[in-house]
Parts: structure tokens; C-alpha cells; sequence
């Protein structure tokens, strides 16, 4: 079989790059992903804290997306709601040969020339469809943002899963409570549901202490807040964000790096059970918090 469009592109990568290594790394394990199967039950929802260019550079963090996603069974598809495609009424990304987003600036070449080509994801698209009762659109031209396609490189490098990127309509947290929601039988066929944001994203206020490993009051009195509120499943608490949170609105000067968080977590079987994390910690001084429902 002729190497993918995807692994062609990677194999440009300077070996030396802590994403080729990654990539060896990964190539190296001693056992495939399993599978879902119907006999897992629901496949969990997602909220992940997705970086930029920048997560390539980092091998912890690669080893804990990598680590986490094969810790779940390898899902059927992927619908990821990423905070970087605002748009209502809904809309889906191309579901067959769209190009990826680059919606970044300043950083290295290469980081332009990477790729994702994932299988056709019209299936998909049909099942979403399906279950939500206004028309959602099928935005034909566009591919996954860097939301979307940095951090499921990083998990799924193989690029062999369907993706469909979904639009996020609004920030009210009900709203978005329900559209999970109606997304939640998708757990059912093994779809991993994935809200993609940061859990605190005070990019405006990030200072040379910050870059140096200096984690400020405000993102770290948001986090502890955030982690709590999750781990109670109190989704009044969290919906009320903007008036409850400590360190707002620094650790959220606009909000759609949060609010993904209310899709995954309406897509729960029950979003007052609480939640499982699977990373915390900071990088650059913002909590990189990521968790998985029930």
C-alpha cells in the first residue's frame, strides 16, 4: 500500500523534531488500538485542552494525549466541536477532501505543511444530521481547524478515523447543554464526541515569568475552581462561569475557549455524575485540564 498523503508529509519532518519522534514512538508500540465494540457501552465525551504549534514541541503533553486516547477503545468516527469556528446557525466541515485550517501565525514553516487527510466522513455527517431537528449545513470547503486537527494528530496520528468538525452556535451554556445532548446517542456507534478548547486561555496576559514556568494566581484560582465544580457535577456552578469563576476574566477574556466544555459534558450520561480527568498542569502558564465523561 502507497504511504498516505498524511505520512508522506510527515515523513518531512527533521527527525530530530519532538513530533517525528512522537511519531516513532507511537510506531513502536507493541500492540494495535483496540477497537470499540457495542460491548464497551457508550463510548465517553470529550473535553480536551488542545494547544497550538507549540504541542508538537512538547513530549509530555504528546505522550498524555497519545496515552489517554489509547486508553479509551479506538472509536467508529469523531464529531469535535473546536473554539475556533463560531458560526450559527450549525455547520459542518467538509466531510470528503477538505483542505486543513492553518488559523495560526508566526510559527515555523513546517507547521503549514502538515497534513490530516482522514477518511470520508459522510456517514457521519448523516447521523448528525439525523439527530438534530434544525437544518445543519454542510460548509463543503472547509477542513478542521487547528482546534481540531493539532490535537487529533497528536492522539490518532494514523489520520484512519472519519472526522467531522462541528460549528459551536452560541456560548449560552443551556443551549449548549442540550445540543450535547442530541449528540449523545453518537456515543452509542462508538463516535467520540469531542469538545476542544483551553480550560484557561488568558493569551493577552501571558508574560515573560509565564513562559518561564511561572503559573499566575488567576489561572491557577480558575482551574482549582473548574476541577471542583467538575468533579461535584455541579453544572449550575460552571454555567454561572462568568460571575463564580475566580481569576475571570483573566483566565477568559472571551469565552469560547470554555464553553466546549458544556457540549461534552451534555453529551454525559448523566453531566451531574462527574468526571474524569486524564490531564492537568499547565504549559505556558494556562491549565491544560482535560477530562472524559461517562
Amino acid at each position: 500500500m502507497s504511504p498516505s498523503r498524511t505520512a508522506l508529509a510527515d515523513a518531512l519532518i527533521p527527525g530530530a523534531h519532538p513530533f517525528q519522534q512522537h511519531l516513532h514512538r507511537v510506531a513502536a508500540l507493541d500492540r494495535p488500538h483496540r477497537a470499540w465494540t457495542p460491548a464497551d457501552g457508550p463510548i465517553p465525551a470529550l473535553y480536551l485542552s488542545h494547544g497550538a504549534p507549540p504541542t508538537f514541541e512538547d513530549p509530555a503533553w504528546m505522550t498524555e494525549l497519545h496515552t489517554w486516547a489509547r486508553d479509551l477503545p479506538r472509536p467508529t468516527a469523531i464529531l469535535i466541536v473546536s473554539a475556533h469556528w463560531e458560526s450559527a446557525p450549525l455547520a459542518l466541515s467538509g466531510s470528503s477532501g477538505t483542505e486543513l485550517v492553518y488559523d495560526f501565525g508566526g510559527f515555523a514553516p513546517l507547521y503549514y505543511r502538515m497534513r490530516y487527510d482522514t477518511p470520508d466522513a459522510g456517514d457521519l455527517a448523516r447521523q448528525v444530521r439525523a439527530l438534530i431537528p434544525q437544518t445543519v449545513h454542510e460548509n463543503a470547503g472547509r477542513g478542521l481547524d487547528h482546534g481540531a486537527w493539532v490535537p487529533l494528530k497528536v492522539m490518532y496520528p494514523e489520520a484512519d478515523i472519519p472526522v467531522l468538525q462541528l460549528s459551536i452556535p452560541t456560548h449560552d451554556a443551556t443551549t449548549l447543554l442540550g445540543l450535547g445532548e442530541r449528540l449523545r446517542p453518537l456515543r452509542e456507534q462508538g463516535v467520540l464526541v469531542v469538545g476542544s478548547g483551553f480550560m484557561t486561555h488568558g493569551l493577552r496576559f501571558i508574560t515573560r515569568a509565564m513562559l518561564a514556568g511561572e503559573v499566575p494566581g488567576w489561572s491557577a484560582d480558575f482551574d482549582a475552581w473548574a476541577a471542583d465544580a467538575l468533579a461535584r457535577g455541579d453544572v449550575d456552578e460552571l454555567a454561572a462561569f462568568r460571575d463564580r469563576a475566580p481569576g475571570m476574566p483573566y483566565a477568559h477574556p472571551t469565552v469560547e475557549h470554555f464553553t466546549p466544555l458544556f457540549i461534552t459534558l451534555g453529551a454525559a450520561a448523566d453531566p451531574t455524575a462527574g468526571v474524569t480527568t486524564a490531564i492537568d498542569g499547565f504549559s505556558i502558564g494556562l491549565a491544560k485540564r482535560s477530562f472524559h465523561t461517562a
